[in-house]
């Protein structure tokens, strides 16, 4: 395959990042969109110039696309990825992939079983900073892990409703559960407490939580905490500290610090994670090499699990475990 025709079913902003960056990729090209917003979808369409379906399902069956980005919110993805997946259709998944563990696993199995180029929204992956963190910590045993994802509330109206979003964790601080994942291993206990601290100030109708603590332990035995607020105007953060008995690691976006016996590493890289993400998604369909892929369908399924369950115990007031053999799908 020497150019990959990309279509897009959902144009809003996350969309829209994509949309800019597929230009810088001679290997990539803008076929098709759909969106339920027609008048924005056909703004697209004439911008780029895709040709603009009536349904998600009109854009799969129409034969213009190899590969199709997923940029709809996770409460409506009914039947789309299963539809792409049976047509033979690639897909890259916005993050996260669902707010349902059952139905995102019987999705997982049907993408696996068709054999078709899979990934998902977990762009940090490609963070240069993140990558040499990963190579550094090979060979080391993390014993804590601190994570923060603190900033202001999204605009976005469905952001504000627990059915709709999945609340903070699940739908922006899922990219730091997602370090936490890809550097250390999978979670194996969560205990999670929320509030609503500020919000039903300006949102009476809103039922997620402003803010909420995580404990939790790893598969591996290390054990950490996560803090993270959508009620912060003035102040943001999104990092994870890695501590071992002789190490310390942290990643501040593009920024890594690692503090050794021997290092005093404090350097900051200028990935454009978008462009990697795509480009890395592109080549693989291109190629038919899966393993291009930093961050598959699977990996989003596995990482949902670990926020959906921090939701669970902070319904239930009770700590939730994830056992080894749900970790990964």
């Amino acid at each position: 395959m020497s150019k990959v025709k990309v279509g897009f079913i959902g144009a809003g902003g996350m969309a829209e990042h994509h949309m800019k960056t597929l230009q810088k990729l001679e290997q990539a090209e803008f076929t098709a969109v759909f969106d339920l917003n027609a008048e924005r979808a056909g703004q697209v369409g004439e911008q780029y110039g895709a040709q603009v379906f009536d349904s998600a399902d009109q854009l799969l069956q129409s034969g213009a696309v190899d590969a199709v980005f997923i940029c709809t919110p996770p409460f409506a993805r009914d039947g789309i990825e299963e539809a792409a997946a049976r047509k033979g259709i690639h897909l890259l998944s916005e993050k996260p992939v669902g707010l349902n563990m059952e139905v995102v696993r019987s999705k997982s199995k049907i993408i696996q079983e068709s054999g078709i180029i899979h990934s998902s929204g977990y762009c940090l992956r490609y963070l240069e900073s993140v990558q040499k963190a990963k190579e550094y910590l090979a060979d080391k045993s993390v014993d804590m892990v601190l994570s923060y994802r603190l900033g202001s509330l999204p605009g976005t109206p469905w952001f504000r409703k627990m059915d709709k979003s999945g609340g903070q964790l699940v739908e922006q601080s899922t990219h730091q559960v997602d370090l936490i994942r890809y550097l250390v291993g999978d979670f194996h206990e969560v205990h999670a407490r929320y509030a609503q601290r500020s919000i039903l100030k300006e949102f009476p109708d809103a039922t997620i939580p402003d803010v909420g603590i995580i404990s939790f332990s790893l598969q591996s035995g290390a054990v950490g905490s996560f803090s993270t607020a959508c009620m912060s105007k003035k102040f943001g953060r999104g990092d994870v500290e890695l501590i071992g008995s002789d190490f310390y690691v942290t990643i501040k976006g593009g920024a890594l610090r690692i503090v050794d016996n021997e290092l005093n590493v404090d350097e900051k890289y200028n990935t454009d994670f978008y462009l990697e993400q795509d480009r890395a998604f592109i080549e693989a369909v291109r190629t038919g090499r899966q393993e291009l892929v930093l961050g598959g369908y699977d990996e989003a399924v596995a990482t949902l699990e670990a926020t959906l369950a921090a939701n669970e115990s902070a319904a239930t007031g009770r700590a939730v475990t994830i056992s080894a053999s749900t970790a990964q799908v």
